[in-house]
């Protein structure tokens, strides 16, 4: 008998420990999910306008848009982890199951464990975002949408239409036929800011080369007007090549830190980083490092804010709502930090606090109880032999 006592004693706490742990990570997945369906529907708004009126087809929409899904889920998944753990252990106060287990002998540390193993799996999810598949699927998302971009001006060219290719190139062709020939070409180009350049053609063809969109051009001439001197240079050619994108040949490869790697970041290449970009390269690398930690320390001020403190039969609106105030504040705090690290390195370390601080605090005042045994545990109740008869 002492033996199967012993035996139920030691599986009861993993059974309520799975049991709660199963709702937080069902909540989370739930909530999670439809917090980043909302933000790529709302963000895939924006080019809803290159898919009808160029023609791209819907797989190309969902391949472009589902690329910067890992850099949501990175962002907003602290935020869940806080909801979840907040409103899931709300609702079993409400349900007066908190109640039953502490009456069983449950100590905050248990009642916590489940909630601080929630937030141990989102931190380290966070981590697999942050530091590789958000900058691999970000870098992929900017690739991909240069080459649209890019392969688009094929589509922009119209019959009888001066279009606008770019602030310093605008392209007129008369006609068009059925295999792709261009007729009556006209290209002002003004990407040299030393120079003016009108061409004119007889026919031209549309090709792509290394992803760029270039037309190849017959049968014309073209007229250059030096802008110091104002001469007028004038080249009659048989065939000549014109590149289509904008004058700025390195656009695709400005790339933004979020898509660059941690190394890259803190040893930036001085010829793709201007030395005034610097800073804030750094100051991106260290978010990375300290962003996934920001969900243990939502998640503890949740725990905090349900397992410490009185009872209240008729429930208690304030500690929650104090509670999302509270990590409201830590957020807007967090931006306030990286704008002034960015500038200033020297406070990149309140960076670091303003992440691990919060959960430092919440452990204290959770648990500092607990583990100096200021305070004794509750004794589980045991039926009298009375109430038993």
């Amino acid at each position: 008998m002492a033996s199967s006592s012993g035996t139920s004693g030691r599986q009861i706490l993993p059974l309520l420990d799975r049991y709660i742990l199963r709702q937080l990570l069902i909540a989370l997945l739930a909530l999670t999910g439809g917090a980043t369906a909302l933000i790529w529907l709302t963000q895939s708004l924006h080019f809803v306008s290159m898919v009808v009126q160029h023609g791209l087809s819907l797989r190309v929409f969902i391949q472009l848009t589902s690329l910067m899904l890992p850099t949501f889920i990175a962002v907003i998944l602290p935020i869940t982890t806080f909801l979840v753990v907040l409103f899931t252990y709300q609702r079993m106060v409400g349900d007066r199951e908190l109640t039953v287990m502490r009456a069983a002998g449950r100590s905050p540390l248990e009642l916590a464990r489940p909630g601080l193993l929630c937030a141990f799996f989102s931190v380290a999810l966070c981590y697999t975002l942050t530091l590789w598949l958000a900058p691999v699927s970000y870098h992929a998302f900017h690739r991909y949408e240069f080459q649209i971009r890019n392969r688009m001006a094929a589509f922009l060219l119209q019959d009888g239409v001066f279009t606008s290719l770019s602030g310093d190139m605008t392209v007129y062709v008369r006609g068009r036929t059925s295999d792709g020939q261009l007729h009556g070409v006209l290209v002002e180009d003004d990407r040299n800011p030393d120079s003016h350049t009108t061409i004119l053609a007889e026919r031209g063809t549309m090709v792509v080369v290394n992803d760029q969109p270039r037309v190849v051009l017959y049968d014309g001439s073209r007229e250059e007007i030096d802008r110091h001197t104002g001469r007028l240079n004038v080249l009659t050619f048989g065939r000549n090549t014109i590149d289509l994108t904008s004058g700025r040949r390195n656009r695709h490869e400005d790339r933004d830190p979020d898509e660059m790697s941690l190394h890259e970041l803190f040893h930036p290449d001085p010829h793709e980083v201007s030395e005034r970009d610097r800073g804030k390269n750094i100051v991106v690398g260290w978010r990375r490092l300290t962003s996934p930690l920001t969900a243990l320390s939502f998640a503890m001020i949740g725990l905090v804010t349900v397992l410490r403190g009185a009872f209240s039969r008729h429930g208690n609106i304030t500690r929650p709502l104090t509670a999302i105030l509270t990590v409201v504040g830590l957020l807007a705090l967090s931006l306030m930090l990286q704008n002034l690290a960015g500038r200033h390195l020297a406070l990149v370390p309140l960076i670091w606090l303003e992440a691990l601080l919060p959960a430092v605090v919440c452990a204290v005042l959770l648990f500092l109880e607990q583990w100096t045994g200021s305070v004794k545990q509750p004794v589980p109740m045991t039926p009298s032999p009375e109430a038993s008869r």
